[in-house]
């Protein structure tokens, strides 16, 4: 999970500090140092305030233009529209044209994990990923880094978007589809520190951990990455427990979807490796 870094500058406010300092020790006129500290002090304010209001205002911006951008985008009512928190997925979302040749290519190494997978669930599977990621971008109002929209969210800006709910909202849509040649795991990499990120991870039925496809968002700006866990830069671990307490949260009549404490990063580092969609 990830934060904006922390500012270090040196500027006015360091000239002035090092000038009341020097002062102190050649002019022993007190007024004239304490002049010059409410000063300093007084500048430091002036570039609070103005540092203040520019992150407040970048923040409406974001949601202005978020918002906007999901209106258009939005589906109209109908029977049949797509609840993702539950994990009902529907003919009518459908995977993005842009996307199509990504689905493919995501089918067919899912489909490679085994002999014994079938590939029609294969199929199935990544056409869920696709479209369902596609649809919770809209949702969650993506914009600028991810870094930008956890604080975002920290701040009680936006309500998700953290790196855990795109794999929850996730795990949850693609164990709607009840398969019965693969399994869905939950990848966690350095938890419980501000290096944390969390993936779902398909393998084929009966198959380690280790030996799946990752399908990992957040660090992608909500764009999904597949590729061997194997391979990718975090080192990931399963958590089943994690996973069957989403999916039984998920089955509840009032299930709650508020924020849990997060730890935060510094930067997200996306996978540069070949294969990274």
């Amino acid at each position: 999970m990830l934060i904006l870094p922390r500012l270090h500058t040196v500027g006015p406010r360091y000239f002035l500090e090092e000038l009341i300092s020097m002062n102190k020790r050649t002019h022993p006129d007190a007024k004239v140092a304490r002049s010059m500290h409410v000063f300093a002090r007084r500048d430091c304010q002036r570039k609070c305030s103005s540092i203040h209001g520019v992150v407040g205002a970048v923040a409406v911006f974001a949601l202005w233009t978020t918002g906007f951008a999901t209106a258009g985008q939005q589906p109209q009512k109908s029977a049949n529209r797509t609840d993702l928190s539950r994990g009902e997925f529907s003919a009518s979302l459908q995977v993005p044209r842009s996307d199509l040749a990504k689905a493919e290519a995501l089918a067919s190494q899912l489909a490679a994990l085994s002999s014994r997978v079938d590939r029609n669930e294969a199929k199935l599977l990544a056409d869920c990923a696709y479209a369902t990621i596609s649809q919770l971008r809209r949702q969650y109002r993506m914009f600028g880094t991810p870094i930008f929209n956890n604080f975002l969210i920290y701040h009680g800006l936006k309500k998700r978007g953290y790196c855990y709910q795109w794999s929850e909202d996730l795990l949850v849509a693609l164990d709607a589809l009840k398969l019965t040649s693969l399994e869905l795991r939950w990848g966690e990499s350095n938890p419980g520190n501000w290096r944390e990120n969390n993936c779902i991870v398909v393998t084929a039925k009966g198959h380690p951990f280790r030996s799946g496809i990752m399908l990992e968002c957040w660090r992608h700006l909500g764009h999904l990455y597949f590729g061997p866990i194997v391979t990718d830069s975090d080192p990931y671990v399963e958590n089943s427990a994690y996973a069957r307490f989403i999916l039984i949260r998920s089955t509840a009549p009032n299930a709650s979807r508020a924020n849990h404490p997060v730890a935060f990063q510094r930067s997200a580092e996306a996978s540069g490796k070949t294969g990274d969609h």
